[in-house]
């Protein structure tokens, strides 16, 4: 029997000690590739279990994103935050080592407390506001965290002066030169002992004051406040803690901080699908204890360890789903925000809901379809030319009030407060103006399934031209579009999507196990779906030939 959904128990838990020890004890060898530095879309990820992720790794990555800031012109402030994971402090510690060593303005929080992945965008976003895209005094920053990963998981990521995820071509070359001097056993790496640094050399910044007094700015506080409606905020043992309890504070607002507890065992978790423990606020079984309390409050909200995500959940409905929050929020968003520009489009990934399309189609709005990682968002977000950037993974962000920039990074603390606003505005729960689309729009049947795949396989797919699909229909209706680059931007996917007038599919090779990921929506309910999904693998199947 699945423990999904149930409690964790004290095998589940991490030893944090031995979590610790070994960051500081194992050193990796580059000749093995599961060792190495390895940036995917949120950063370097991995264990110091592992071996994975250990203070070798996070002295030559700090060392390789001073020589990249270097590179680039960059001389200003280095805005540093980490999350509530065991491995966050340790791997902290490393990077202001190596900060202080090379001369770099490192900028922690005041508080020396954990920051949230938003907190530092809005600090790049603000020191950098009014400066010129290649003044040598912006300012960039690096969070550690792995988001929502396991307790034993430890992560490393870099936002450029744009306050967003870094692209690939910085993250190439970052791992690059970190491997290269794990290599040199980190020759050319400068580091100074944490004993051994001056207070004066580190600044201080106070993420917390800045972002939560800001937040009047680009959500109506004061409805939520008018409103009374009672808030219930979990942080989940992450960096939200603290902003949550600040905002309850200063907007007046009747907010409860459900649970206050940080452990980086993660205890009082409930299980994942895998009967892991992760922080993750879409998935409804790590949401399930928050779930059990939604006749508490009227609005009930998650956020992961490093608040880029958000899950929702109401009274009636429980957890929505985020494909559906997402379309709800640009619903309100794009009628109830009047400074922002006629011709701002709306952004989402090609995995994300069909729904999203009709209402951007019914607000007459330009829907901007970008392949899957928020940080196809950023340029948008930072001109103006993009109001709102989601993803389906429950991330996202949106504009100021008067059009301007808020965060380029996901904000999971943002979309949570946007779920409040709309029920004291509209006096509708998100999940009930979401029936009212479905009414409208078609009732979404949507789900993400593995499927096996060999290397070579993986390696076809990703360079799969549409030319190599044949069939013309996709379970019973025509197919309208088949996609290797995203409609918005005409970048590659790594895939292939394909759709109809009501169902899509689309596959991509998975980055760390030998399966391809095949999202799937149809607006006919979930048979339609199943039927979508079958036809779906026989079309990549045929696809891939002899791959």
């Amino acid at each position: 029997m699945s423990r999904a959904g149930h409690p964790a128990e004290a095998s589940d838990l991490i030893d944090v000690d031995e979590l610790i020890n070994a960051y500081y004890d194992r050193k990796p060898d580059p000749s093995v590739p599961e060792q190495r530095v390895a940036f995917g879309t949120s950063g370097h990820r991995g264990s110091s279990l592992s071996t994975s992720f250990n203070e070798v790794h996070i002295l030559a990555t700090t060392q390789a994103i001073v020589d990249y800031r270097t590179e680039q012109g960059i001389h200003g402030p280095l805005f540093l935050g980490r999350d509530t994971h065991g491995l966050s402090l340790p791997a902290e510690r490393s990077a202001v080592e190596v900060l202080v060593a090379n001369g770099v303005d490192v900028r922690q929080d005041a508080r020396d407390s954990w920051v949230p992945t938003p907190g530092v965008s809005h600090a790049i976003l603000t020191y950098n506001r009014g400066r010129d895209a290649d003044d040598p005094g912006r300012a960039d920053g690096i969070v550690v965290t792995p988001s929502h990963n396991p307790p034993r998981d430890g992560g490393f990521k870099y936002n450029p002066p744009h306050g967003g995820p870094a692209d690939t071509d910085a993250t190439g070359w970052i791992a690059d030169r970190a491997n290269a001097l794990i290599a040199a056993d980190l020759e050319g790496v400068k580091r100074t002992k944490w004993s051994d640094i001056d207070s004066d050399k580190i600044g201080e910044y106070d993420f917390r004051d800045a972002y939560v007094r800001d937040l009047v700015n680009v959500i109506d506080m004061e409805a939520i406040k008018k409103s009374g409606i009672r808030i219930g905020a979990d942080p989940m043992g992450g960096a939200s803690v603290d902003y949550w309890s600040l905002i309850g504070e200063m907007y007046e607002l009747d907010l409860t901080v459900v649970n206050p507890t940080v452990d980086p065992t993660w205890k009082f978790m409930t299980l994942d699908w895998d009967e892991k423990i992760r922080m993750d606020p879409s998935s409804p079984s790590a949401m399930a204890g928050l779930v059990a309390r939604r006749s508490e409050y009227d609005i009930l909200t998650g956020n992961d360890a490093d608040a880029d995500r958000h899950g929702i959940v109401t009274p009636d409905a429980g957890l929505i789903n985020p494909n559906h929050f997402l379309a709800v929020a640009i619903d309100y968003l794009y009628s109830h925000r009047p400074g922002w520009s006629q011709d701002a489009a709306i952004g989402k990934t090609l995995v994300s809901s069909m729904i999203i399309d009709k209402v951007a189609a019914s607000l007459g709005r330009r829907l901007l379809e970008v392949p899957v990682g928020f940080k196809w968002f950023v340029p948008g977000l930072l001109d103006g030319s993009v109001a709102f950037g989601g993803e389906e993974s429950a991330g996202a962000s949106f504009l100021r009030m008067d059009g301007g920039v808020w965060t380029t990074d996901k904000d999971g603390i943002l979309l949570c407060l946007l779920a409040s606003e709309i029920l004291a505005v509209t006096g509708k729960t998100p999940s009930q103006r979401y029936a009212e689309l479905e009414a409208e729009f078609g009732s979404s049947a949507y789900q993400r399934v593995d499927a096996p795949a060999t290397p070579a396989q993986k390696a076809a797919l990703s360079k799969l031209s549409p030319d190599a699909v044949t069939a013309t229909e996709l379970a019973g209706e025509p197919i309208t579009a088949k996609l290797s680059h995203a409609p918005g931007n005409g970048a590659a996917i790594g895939g292939l999507k394909v759709q109809t007038d009501d169902a899509w599919f689309a596959a991509r090779p998975s980055g760390t196990e030998d399966v391809y990921k095949l999202y799937a929506e149809s607006l006919r309910g979930p048979e339609h779906l199943a039927r979508v999904q079958v036809e779906a693998r026989e079309v990549v199947d045929e696809a891939l030939g002899e791959a």
